[in-house]
């Protein structure tokens, strides 16, 4: 099995932040279908677990250290400290420096221009997610800022993103990154997208940026693909999360869903006209 790698300038990897560990793990299990590994050792402080699917790497859960539950989202780069640098000089600000995460990577946690939180990832052993856009899978990240122009001028400077406006969303592209898919884990992308009419360009999508509400801090928000929407809204507030709201698009049915300990994401069922 081909291992999947993000090039530098991908998002590679999210996690979540919850004061109470296993209470998370109960819900994410039963939503997801995860499995977890502890991978902190002995006598660690803190917690960190490998969330799973089929035995594939999807994300992570750490105790928090301090505040409400969050969902997190990893970019990757090259090297982490040359990466800090770059951000710095370009207008972020460093809320944590680099470190090892034991021989997985190293990271580090910055605020863009704006706010919001991001995390650089570094990797070692531990390569990113290793299967997504699957249901009980990471889907995409969106970032919600106040002034989505200022943001895009970081984020192409920083990272060489390109932003294209597609009248129902603003989609945020590495250019080269179909290429790299194609390489490699997804051989048959660019056919398997052209029968389904998707934008120009989306082979390199990465992300997508909206304007964030009035009372809605900037922040990087994460997307979770579900087989179905609204099962997946039973199920969840049967384990104790609150749908937030629900919404249906050319392309998707979603539900935004608060974890039963604060944390906020998407779930979104894949639904193309030619589907």
């Amino acid at each position: 099995m081909t291992a999947r790698t993000y090039p530098q300038g991908v998002p590679c990897w999210v996690d979540t932040e919850q004061p109470d560990v296993e209470a998370a793990v109960e819900f994410y299990a039963g939503l997801f279908g995860w499995t977890f590994e502890d991978v902190m050792p002995p006598g660690a402080p803190g917690r960190y677990l490998i969330a799973r699917l089929d035995g594939q790497d999807v994300g992570g859960m750490a105790s928090a250290q301090e505040g409400a539950a969050v969902w997190s989202t990893y970019i990757a780069v090259e090297d982490a400290d040359t990466a800090v640098q770059r951000l710095v000089d370009a207008g972020a600000k460093v809320l944590s420096a680099p470190a090892d995460a034991g021989e997985g990577g190293r990271s580090a946690a910055l605020t863009d221009p704006q706010g919001a939180e991001f995390r650089i990832w570094q990797a070692r052993r531990r390569l990113g997610a290793q299967v997504a856009n699957l249901p009980g899978t990471w889907n995409f990240s969106d970032l919600h800022a106040p002034d989505p122009s200022a943001a895009i001028a970081f984020y192409e400077q920083a990272f060489g993103w390109q932003v294209d406006d597609l009248g129902f969303g603003m989609m945020i592209r590495r250019p080269g990154y179909g290429d790299h898919l194609e390489a490699t884990v997804d051989p048959g992308i660019r056919a398997r997208q052209s029968v389904l009419a998707a934008p120009p360009g989306f082979e390199d999508a990465i992300a997508w940026i909206a304007t964030a509400g009035s009372d809605e801090p900037p922040h990087w928000h994460v997307s979770f693909t579900v087989a179905d929407r609204d099962r997946t809204v039973v199920e969840a507030e049967r384990l104790g999360a609150k749908v937030l709201g629900q919404s249906d698009t050319e392309w998707t049915r979603a539900a935004l869903i608060r974890d039963p300990q604060g944390a906020e994401f998407t779930a979104s069922q894949f639904t193309p006209a030619s589907g």
